[in-house]
């Protein structure tokens, strides 16, 4: 496949080196915003900018299939689109940072909406990571959180303390939850997929598959005892904090939002119900302890600046806060974060990209997420005719991998090794990334 890529962005850099190695990739950008990044990867450099039909056309724009637009300014991702599309018919993939420009863009979705001068898919990366971080606060002590199945079934992160009664013992001696299967370990900076024989250290981090009420279950005797949230504390009142209250606000958890900027605070005041809107700084640690910050279940910084972001996590931190996390521009950052004692970093970058990946996959296979910055994947697999009245202990995989949930029209099984699979099942497999072809390519021909 020939993807055109109009932004020599991080974002523009991520899909590159995401992509280049199976598809054909070339960059459209003035050559000032041309990094040592994009030198290292195998792929075609086009000067100049993409709201140019010439440009477009120098970068073989007429025989390419997929053109996406990621630069900092919406209104030249949104232009770049219209005319790449007017002139080739290609599908095209723009970025945006405002709301209004996602809903007004999304014009091929209306009834009313007639022709085919349309972008195919609008992608608005706060808005990806206002979901994702909605999922972890709304589940006490979790790391990370991702839904299947329309929420029937889920997949939980959890670090193990090192007072658990767990720790030492082989994964098949812990005794979790029915319709609960353990499919990866993060130990260190090492991921690895379990087996039976394992055996559990303190600071590893678990990470769980199952129904959802199994889950619920096996936190509240493994990691938490029926702990809900209750109250969370939010810094910075831009679109992601905003929406992230209103969200709070409907699971009826008591929030606080920390804005500098007075006429923004006013307009969080008109806009949210119940939350308590506070015009202050997040690194003023006279304020947190004012407010009493320290005694939210959780704190959340996701102000538009990391340096920011952290030092206000650090604060926090200081305050007693058991659970903090923090909004992270630069993806690279995230393991920094992490190591300086933050809960749980996230980047709208990484959803994004994974939007991307799902978008352009030619295939049945979707990758519902990515865990631990890309180490691990979740695929589904819809499972053709070939695969009938298999058990789930006679699929040879290729490289390791566990068949976490089946969804079955609607119902959701958690196998074991003597379940059957039938046709047009979706299988639920999580794999570390570098062996996620190896999966896909097993279920294409056996």
């Amino acid at each position: 496949m020939k993807i055109v890529i109009f932004g020599a962005t991080e974002i523009g850099c991520l899909l590159a080196t995401e992509f280049f190695e199976d598809h054909d990739i070339t960059v459209i950008d003035k050559e000032e915003n041309r990094t040592e990044e994009f030198d290292k990867l195998d792929i075609s450099f086009v000067q100049g900018n993409a709201t140019d039909i010439n440009v477009l056309k120098r970068a073989d724009i007429l025989n390419s299939d997929v053109f996406i637009a990621c630069t900092t300014l919406d209104e030249a991702n949104i232009v770049a689109c219209l005319s790449a599309k007017k002139i080739s018919g290609i599908r095209t993939i723009c970025f945006v940072s405002k709301e209004e420009y996602r809903n007004a863009m999304e014009l091929d979705k209306s009834d009313d909406y007639l022709g085919d001068f349309f972008i195919d898919y609008v992608i608005w990366p706060e808005a990806l990571l206002t979901q994702e971080l909605f999922r972890i606060v709304t589940v006490a002590h979790a790391l990370d959180v991702e839904n299947f199945a329309d929420g029937r079934a889920r997949l939980l992160e959890y670090r193990v303390k090192p007072l658990s009664p767990i720790v030492g013992k082989m994964v098949k001696d812990c005794g979790f939850t029915k319709d609960t299967i353990i499919v990866g370990i993060k130990r260190n900076d090492l991921l690895f997929i379990p087996n039976g024989l394992t055996e559990i250290n303190a600071d590893d981090k678990l990470i769980f598959m199952g129904t959802s009420r199994s889950l619920d279950i096996l936190a509240g005797t493994f990691f938490h005892e029926k702990e809900q949230v209750r109250s969370a504390a939010i810094i910075g009142g831009g679109n992601v904090g905003f929406m992230l209250a209103k969200s709070l606000e409907d699971m009826k958890i008591k929030t606080k939002i920390i804005e500098k900027d007075y006429s923004r605070c006013e307009y969080l005041a008109n806009e949210l119900n119940k939350a308590i809107v506070i015009n202050g700084d997040g690194t003023n640690l006279k304020l947190l302890d004012e407010e009493e910050i320290g005694s939210c279940d959780v704190v959340i910084s996701v102000t538009n600046n990391d340096e920011r972001n952290l030092l206000c996590s650090l604060l926090v931190k200081q305050l007693g806060v058991k659970r903090v996390i923090s909004r992270v521009s630069k993806v690279l950052n995230i393991p920094l974060f992490e190591k300086v004692g933050i809960d749980i970093a996230v980047s709208p970058k990484t959803s994004a990209i994974n939007e991307v990946r799902n978008d352009i996959d030619e295939t049945d296979v979707d990758i519902l997420a990515t865990v631990e910055q890309g180490q691990a994947e979740v695929l589904e697999i819809l499972l053709g005719g070939e695969f009938n009245d298999k058990m789930i202990k006679d699929l040879r995989f290729p490289a390791p991998a566990v068949v976490g949930v089946i969804q079955r029209r609607h119902h959701v099984v958690i196998p074991k090794g003597d379940t059957q699979i039938k046709t047009n099942d979706i299988l639920i497999i999580f794999t570390k990334s570098e062996n996620a072809s190896k999966i896909k390519d097993y279920f294409k021909v056996v």
